[in-house]
């Protein structure tokens, strides 16, 4: 069963969904999602929550805030600490609902909130189980993989003229998430990005919008998840690295994953960062869900 919820976080309106199994006794363990750079709920977290919800789970689905259906300003920047704040609102919120066992919560997230699930489940003591699939673990270094080294100085002349700009009460600067052309200006300038945001945006989010302030990319640098990941345990931590990932770069996500205490398990999935989503959805979403039907529902 699937129901529309709200809840507040910080002056703003979240939304998103709750499922909960169509046959329940009482409350039952949660998972709470929310999606990664810029995307939106409808963008294959619904086919996560349904894999959860079967198994038993309930799963709380939120839209990020300034994206999709929830409120915030300015509308397309992301804050990734602000989005780690809003994953601790969703678990205060999902405590006061009835179908929640408010003493049995998982945090899964993917890509960008993969990394966030990380942090979350280092800061969060409500959370039994963390799963983080495809996992953007060191901002700055994918920062510099992603952007070319001769014009890197240009780049943050960019954020200076942004930053001087808002300063002066005019409108933050835009960049597209993904463009066609790879040697343009994108904040992610991949092919395979661009044909997964495009055609997910054509067959499931006709809301998902293509542009992001420049901030998003300056605040992206400075945030590192993996400066957090030893501080997880004894939480239970997953995580879910797709061997050809170039995105959310997979050797890094391989040495946050060593830099992990105990207990943790690694799973990995062949192909790149989005085919977690779609070729390769039994393989990322099936161990996720027995991981969390393991440590939320003993």
């Amino acid at each position: 069963m699937r129901q529309d919820i709200e809840f507040e976080a910080e002056g703003d309106t979240l939304r998103g969904w709750l499922y909960t199994p169509d046959e329940r006794d009482g409350s039952v363990p949660t998972v709470v999602m929310a999606h990664g750079f810029s995307a939106v709920k409808e963008m294959y977290l619904d086919k996560y929550a349904e894999v959860f919800s079967e198994a038993g789970l309930g799963a709380l689905v939120f839209d990020n805030r300034n994206f999709g259906d929830s409120e915030g300003e300015p509308r397309y920047e992301i804050d990734p600490w602000q989005q780690v704040r809003d994953y601790r609102h969703a678990i205060t919120y999902a405590t006061t609902r009835e179908e929640i066992d408010g003493d049995r919560i998982g945090v899964w997230g993917s890509s960008y909130s993969g990394g966030h699930a990380l942090t979350v489940g280092a800061l969060e003591n409500r959370v039994s189980a963390v799963v983080s699939q495809v996992p953007v673990t060191d901002g700055y270094h994918n920062v510099r993989r992603l952007v070319r080294a001769d014009i890197m100085g240009q780049l943050r002349g960019q954020f200076d003229q942004d930053r001087l700009a808002r300063f002066n009460g005019e409108d933050p600067a835009m960049i597209p998430v993904v463009s066609e052309d790879l040697l343009g200006d994108a904040a992610l300038p991949t092919q395979d990005s661009y044909e997964w945001f495009t055609e997910t945006k054509e067959k499931r989010a006709p809301n998902w919008e293509n542009e992001v302030t420049l901030k998003t990319i300056e605040m992206l640098a400075e945030y590192a998840p993996i400066d957090y990941i030893d501080q997880i345990s004894p939480t239970p931590m997953m995580m879910i690295i797709a061997e050809g990932d170039h995105l959310a770069v997979a050797d890094k996500a391989f040495e946050a994953f060593e830099e992990a205490l105990e207990p943790k398990k690694l799973v990995t999935i062949d192909g790149g960062h989005f085919g977690a989503y779609v070729e390769k959805f039994e393989e990322s979403s099936g161990p996720a869900r027995d991981w969390f039907v393991e440590h939320l529902e003993a």
